[in-house]
């Protein structure tokens, strides 16, 4: 790509590659000023795009959450491969090599992470199985059970400019592994980085037809055409997401709509954190790689720092010695700390925001209209330096809780005490992130609280996680991003919540055999096979429902004791007769728990060597009756559910473990996790 030749950005619609139909608008270099690429979507016809993902998306409703699972991973592998031709494009947003990592190599970690939480969380199963059956009726033969199932459109994500590759990647992975095909709109500044990487994720093979589209440039009237299967994700300005939330097919169709909005982030400096303390020290580091990282233009970047009246003088004086190291110049040179902004048009937003924060706060450091570089042309280049400003009286004042200068921009607030520096949070009608810097878990308590119903995501930082912390401003795949308010009131990401919002919950209804069939999973009620011991059968013999019905056991004063003293486990109700009885719950000694237990599993084990590889774990154990000297156990086991592991040769079984004594009471109920051979030999 050249200033000379410039590349002719393509969309990825239909299975194919458009260019559009007009003559396209040029996109420049964010440090130099040349010409990388046109951008021009017009001609493309946005229903049948949506038409053809709908279409397609039957391929990836066919798969199973493992096998999508696998299939983030196989993706994150192949982009990691073209790692160095992303990074030397990224140069071009004016992202620095360091700016890159979180964009692209952050991108990528999120394929993987979701990849492995979609393996661990997740059964390799269609249909998601939410909580537990609900019983309808006494005698057990009408019930309920919620499910979660791929809703049947397209996923549209709006995405911003500031991250073209991460800002894709974080919503294309639980949408993907919830079994639903997307289409990428990149803001068209940086649309060149996405569409690069999205060549190369349709050049890898790895995704199924139709499940990934793109368009570069606008939308059109594609909005127009999204019924109430599909659903709309937007990052970026709070009044832009407004106008795409209330666009009439939206609200006609019910569509699901999820924004994630600027915000204006907050930061507070502890009371008890003060100048040499490690904490004030960690603030000021954080302040400032919140400002100059991608150079300030982030959602989550820290427009608000709020400390004690008595600091600002010992605050501005260490952000005025951080912030001058912070050498701004082209992205790609060494010397330089902060890169450019995104665009010409960018910075001039950016400075007509500092113009209107400066109604109520004044710049007590930096310039805007005087920039500095380390390398490049302060004019061609969109390069501005770190702007502090100053508010006095944040309580009585407006702007500087309204307005966002997205860019290397924050304003300084005093506070008198804890109480106003958390109402002076919520001034930004909600955020994506705040923090606080304590280390006084009274502080970080009442910090928290206070705030927690007008943010997103709270970062507690202290000496203590200061090496491993990841920092206020980065949005994480196992942890909700998303906030109220102005925020946008909406939750991306956050582990298997964010694969959820892209699948319908429905409560089905039914005998219990009838759930089962749904479910994939044994309810009481359904019916059971019992032949030879279900430990001997593989899982190509294993169904849900084989059961076993043991013989008993009886228990003595001489098991608990025994077990006792063997353990060291000597709790008063089951060695002290007297102490037991005027206990409420017993009517005097009791067997162990454990105990029960231990006698269940000799009970019900098979001992032979066999298909059962291990047992790896026990659920939801309740103890429900307590068990006297004299009483007889048995136990009845039924294979509840079976998950066979992708690329395995075993999966994960399930087993309903129900004891009972001589009255039929059941006295023990749990599951049984185990490993179990796909195949045996006879």
């Amino acid at each position: 790509m050249t200033a000379h030749t410039p590349y002719r950005l393509k969309s990825y619609i239909c299975g194919a590659w458009n260019a559009g139909a007009g003559d396209g608008v040029e996109l420049l270099d964010a440090g130099t000023g040349a010409v990388v690429a046109t951008i021009d979507a017009s001609g493309i016809d946005m229903a049948e795009a949506l038409a053809f993902g709908r279409g397609s998306g039957g391929a990836l409703q066919a798969m199973t959450f493992h096998e999508r699972a696998e299939m983030l991973k196989a993706l994150g592998k192949a982009l990691n491969d073209h790692k160095a031709e992303l990074h030397a494009l990224s140069l071009a947003t004016g992202a620095t090599p360091r700016d890159g990592q979180v964009d692209i190599e952050g991108g990528i970690q999120t394929l993987f992470a979701y990849s492995g939480k979609g393996r661990r969380e997740l059964p390799n199963t269609r249909v998601l199985v939410e909580g537990d059956h609900e019983p309808l009726s006494r005698d057990g033969s009408f019930g309920a059970q919620h499910i979660l199932t791929p809703l049947r459109g397209v996923a549209v994500h709006i995405n911003a400019f500031n991250f073209p590759c991460w800002g894709m990647l974080e919503k294309l992975a639980p949408t993907l592994l919830a079994g639903v095909p997307a289409i990428i709109k990149p803001a068209s500044q940086t649309a060149y980085l996405t569409e690069l990487m999205v060549r190369r994720i349709i050049d890898s093979g790895i995704l199924p037809d139709g499940a990934l589209q793109l368009v570069c440039g606008s939308v059109g009237d594609l909005l127009d055409h999204v019924t109430g299967q599909d659903v709309v994700t937007f990052t970026g300005s709070a009044a832009t997401g407004r106008m795409l939330k209330a666009h009439p097919r939206l609200v006609a169709e019910s569509t699901r709509f999820t924004m994630e909005a600027d915000s204006l982030n907050a930061c507070v400096l502890g009371p008890d954190a003060g100048p040499g303390s490690p904490e004030f020290d960690l603030f000021i580091k954080e302040v400032t790689r919140e400002m100059t990282v991608k150079a300030g233009q982030k959602c989550t970047a820290i427009r608000r720092a709020l400390v004690p009246r008595a600091q600002v003088q010992a605050v501005t004086g260490a952000l005025a010695a951080s912030l001058a190291k912070m050498g701004v110049g082209l992205p790609g040179d060494e010397a330089t700390r902060m890169g450019a902004l995104a665009s010409l048009a960018q910075r001039d937003e950016v400075r007509a925001r500092i113009r209107d924060l400066s109604a109520e706060a004044e710049i007590v450091l930096g310039n805007p209209d005087a920039v500095k570089v380390t390398s490049g042309d302060p004019e061609a280049g969109a390069f501005l330096n770190p702007v502090v400003l100053y508010c006095d009286a944040p309580g009585a004042a407006q702007a500087v809780h309204d307005v966002e200068a997205f860019g290397p921009v924050s304003t300084l607030m005093p506070y008198d005490d804890l109480d106003e520096a958390v109402a002076l949070t919520h001034r930004g009608k909600g955020s994506l992130v705040a923090s606080v810097f304590t280390d006084d878990p009274a502080v970080a308590e009442a910090a928290v609280i206070g705030m927690a119903p007008f943010h997103g995501r709270i970062l507690i930082g202290n000496r203590v996680s200061a090496k491993s912390s990841t920092g206020h401003g980065a949005p994480l795949p196992n942890l909700v991003h998303g906030g109220p308010g102005r925020a946008g009131g909406g939750e991306e990401m956050g582990g298997i919540r964010g694969v959820t919002h892209f699948m319908q919950r429905t409560a089905v209804q039914g005998a219990p055999a009838m759930l089962s069939a749904v479910t994939g999973r044994w309810l009481e009620g359904a019916p059971t096979r019992a032949d030879i011991h279900p430990f001997r059968k593989s899982v190509a013999e294993l169904r849900i429902g084989d059961q076993l019905v043991t013989d008993t056991r009886k228990v003595t004063l001489e098991d608990v004791e025994h077990f006792a003293a063997f353990t060291g486990d000597t709790f008063y109700a089951h060695m002290d007769d007297a102490a037991a009885k005027a206990n409420p719950f017993f009517d005097g000694r009791v067997a162990h728990g454990y105990l029960i237990v231990s006698f269940a599993a000799g009970l019900f084990v098979q001992p032979d060597p066999g298909p059962v590889l291990a047992n790896y774990g026990v659920d939801t154990l309740r103890f429900l009756t307590p068990v006297y000297f004299g009483d007889t156990l048995g136990v009845r086991l039924t294979c509840k559910e079976i998950n066979p592991r992708t690329n395995a040769d075993h999966a994960e079984v399930r087993w309903d473990c129900q004891v009972t004594n001589q009255k039929d009471e059941v006295v023990a109920q749990y599951d049984v996790l185990t490993m179990v051979a796909r195949t045996w030999p006879a």
